[in-house]
């Protein structure tokens, strides 16, 4: 029932006007979880077009996720699929592998995070795809990537961060390495694949055929170790965990208030250092040997630490901060998500927005960075299974029998 389409060139014709740098651009979302998704959610709020497919019967397993208080469903979906379309499709029978590869022959970008050799079994690799639509761009999201002898391996977000380096440094160095508090190695590799498909789509402009864009999750974080590996190259430093300092860069931490909160000033540079010590209504700290340049504020970092624990611990947050910007000296308090809602700055700048999900405003970080030119927004939040799944097989000329057929037989939602 569901007819293979021909071949057929990139579809650069196929450009809509609207918002955001990527108006035009169609995005195939296909995997679950975070990783692929969160690549997704990227091209969706730089104004793509992302058509979200998964399984008809109970969709991404993320509508599930996240916190709720029982009286209604988590929401961290309305995040991770805000600005996409979603379609319900099972990939595991040949009529929605068939109809993938028609949908595919009218995309910019195909994401996927399967396990390597999923899309092949499927008829879905890239041979596959391209052979329909040459232009075609894949971003492949896998624990370990498409080649090498761990690439059949399940690989989950936190695997990466363990084996690229970043779990190791994570906590107090007297115990087991901690978790960052949100799944940033997924978000990582989906940052690095969505980069990939915008560099992808550059070079589609010169040459006119796609790619496959293979970003693993391991290495995402890998990419953002500094000087880590070299380090131990040249050195045979091993970088470990040291908590909330950074050994020998000095003052740099989190400090008590007198009403319970923390704040964070950073002041190593010897000039800031001055500063802060005028805030602290003890400018000769700036000029005592033991603290005057950076190496000796690295040698005493606890010991200065202490001293201005207890200079903060005598005052409000707001005070604080207050003294702080008066002198110039880098510092803020530690947020939680209260505090964000309740910032003037965050206000002012809307880096805060509220999205209509099922007739109520739902906060929501917004899309991150701005454009001058081309605005880009947070146009609505994640879908219904299937809100698009008619509109799109019409596009593709089913009829409704067709689809009234399809839907029946649990091909698609």
């Amino acid at each position: 029932m569901v007819d293979e389409p021909g071949t057929t060139s990139a579809p650069a014709a196929r450009r809509r006007p609207g918002e955001g740098p990527l108006a035009g651009i169609r995005v195939l979302e296909l995997g679950q979880l975070i990783a692929g998704p969160f690549c997704g959610q990227l091209l969706g709020d730089y104004g793509a077009e992302v058509i979200k497919i998964e399984d008809p019967s109970a969709g991404d397993p993320m509508r599930r996720w996240g916190h709720t208080d029982g009286t209604r469903d988590p929401v961290h979906w309305s995040v991770l699929a805000r600005n996409k379309r979603s379609l319900g499709c099972d990939l595991r029978s040949a009529e929605g592998q068939a109809l993938v590869r028609r949908l595919a022959a009218t995309a910019d970008i195909l994401v996927e995070n399967f396990r390597p050799g999923t899309m092949e079994r499927w008829g879905l690799g890239y041979p596959e795809l391209s052979a329909v639509n040459p232009g075609l761009i894949m971003v492949r999201v896998t624990g370990f990537g498409q080649t090498g002898p761990y690439a059949a391996r399940a690989g989950y977000g936190s695997i990466g961060e363990a084996m690229g380096g970043l779990r190791a440094l994570i906590g107090e160095a007297d115990r087991p390495p901690s978790r960052a508090g949100l799944s940033i190695g997924d978000s990582l590799a989906g940052t690095l694949g969505a980069l990939g498909a915008v560099s992808a789509l550059v070079e589609r402009g010169v040459s006119g055929r796609g790619q496959v864009v293979d970003c693993a999750l391991y290495e995402a974080v890998l990419a953002m170790s500094e000087s880590l590996v070299a380090d131990y190259a040249a050195f045979g430093h091993v970088r470990e965990r040291t908590g909330s300092v950074l050994p020998g860069v000095a003052p740099s931490n989190v400090y008590p208030t007198s009403d319970g909160a923390e704040v964070l000033i950073a002041a190593n540079q010897d000039t800031v250092f001055r500063r802060l010590a005028a805030a602290m209504g003890a400018p000769q700290l700036a000029d005592d040997p033991r603290y005057a340049t950076h190496g000796a504020r690295g040698d005493r970092q606890e010991e200065l630490d202490q001293r201005i624990a207890a200079w903060t611990s005598t005052l409000t947050h707001h005070e604080v901060e207050r003294s702080c910007e008066e002198h110039a000296v880098p510092c803020g308090m530690v947020y939680r998500a209260p505090e964000m809602l309740d910032d003037p700055h965050f206000t002012a700048r809307q880096s805060i927005v509220a999205v209509d999900v099922k007739g109520s405003e739902l906060p929501m970080q917004t899309v991150v960075p701005r454009f001058g030119r081309t605005p880009a927004r947070v146009r609505w939040a994640g879908p219904p299974l299937g809100d698009a799944t008619d509109d799109l097989l019409d596009e593709l000329g089913f009829s409704d029998g067709d689809i009234a057929d399809l839907r029946e037989r649990g091909v698609v939602r």
